[in-house]
């Protein structure tokens, strides 16, 4: 039984993780702001993203206290119906060669399906936590009916991890891992950029990534040597990449959210984005809300964070709204105790 003493504490905790969160963000938002007066950019897009976190994680948190089930299963079924009822969002082969929006389909099914499963895991009802289950796997057939692979991956991956979570005791070794695999992946991305990956595996990936996507994050790659401080300011990639200017369909962005951050804000806003990313895992260990279902959102958000690096899903802010609503509903605080994982 937790005494009134270590309840205290850990409110405090949780208090100061809070307000970690609204200074990362804060600091984020300024930066945009010095580097785009630096160099003319316009740093709108990052500020509604920002915007679309907060707001998103703030919904998160009240509809999380308030409804600990059907807050998560509506948020699954809104992010479901989006993608099937959109057709911007459906990867058709328009808009998915050699880019498109084919990585924020993937990335909105696999915040659904970690929706999903964490509204199973918050459900006391036998027989309902079984349906939440299979409306989890649902998403996952409805990404492959939608013709997205990548999404069909990402959603499995997001299953399989929220199964093991019931099994894990401690949640910080979980957290670690994923922080871990999101760091293996953006540093394969940085990689790849820099033609440090030897001939093998680089001509693998070449054939799965595309080469007008390497070419892109070359450019952003020389462009944030170019000026490692301050970059070259927010909005600027398209106007200053080659390879962008050349494209059919160009779109400005260099389709992998560290590059494109290195590009247009350097350094510092790399590490602004390991910031926020390391505070979201901090708020879900110091989450009251069950291991299970902590894990199942930091395997979600990893996932997501794994398509943010290889491809443009942070740019639609359905996506960033998603990512802060799934955050929210991992760390509120229920007016009521949760049923055991088993």
């Amino acid at each position: 039984m937790t005494t009134v003493a270590g309840s205290d504490e850990d409110g405090d905790r949780r208090n100061v993780s809070d307000v970690v969160g609204v200074l990362v963000l804060g600091a984020s938002a300024v930066w945009s702001l010095i580097t785009a007066a630096a160099h003319e950019g316009r740093p709108e897009g990052v500020l509604l993203a920002l915007l679309a976190v907060a707001a998103g994680y703030s919904a998160g948190r009240i509809s999380g206290a308030l409804l600990p089930v059907a807050a998560p299963c509506a948020a699954a079924l809104a992010g479901l119906g989006l993608t099937v009822g959109l057709p911007h969002l459906s990867p058709d082969p328009e808009i998915a060669a050699p880019l498109g929006h084919a990585g924020a389909t993937a990335a909105l099914l696999t915040l659904a399906t970690g929706a999903a499963c964490c509204a199973a895991w918050s459900c006391e009802v036998a027989h309902l936590r079984l349906l939440l289950r299979l409306l989890a796997v649902g998403i996952a057939v409805a990404a492959a009916a939608l013709g997205s692979f990548s999404g069909l991956v990402a959603c499995t991956a997001v299953l399989l991890c929220s199964l093991a979570a019931g099994r894990m005791h401690h949640r910080g070794t979980g957290l670690a891992g994923l922080a871990l695999a999101a760091t293996t992946v953006t540093g394969l991305t940085w990689a790849v950029a820099g033609n440090a990956v030897p001939d093998g595996p680089a001509e693998a990936l070449r054939g799965q990534l595309t080469p007008h996507r390497i070419d892109l994050w070359r450019d952003a790659l020389h462009l944030a040597r170019e000026d490692t401080a301050l970059g070259v300011g927010p909005g600027r990639f398209g106007e200053l990449s080659t390879t962008a200017a050349q494209s059919l369909l160009p779109d400005g962005k260099p389709h992998s959210a560290p590059l494109q951050l290195a590009a247009e804000q350097g350094v510092v806003g790399v590490v602004l984005l390991a910031a926020a990313f390391c505070w979201l895992l901090h708020a879900l260990w110091r989450s009251p809300r069950s291991t299970p279902v902590v894990l199942t959102a930091g395997a979600s958000l990893t996932v997501l964070a794994a398509i943010a690096a290889v491809g443009n899903a942070l740019s639609f802010t359905m996506v960033s709204v998603g990512a802060g609503i799934l955050a929210g509903l991992a760390t509120a605080h229920p007016f009521r105790d949760e049923p055991s994982p088993r």
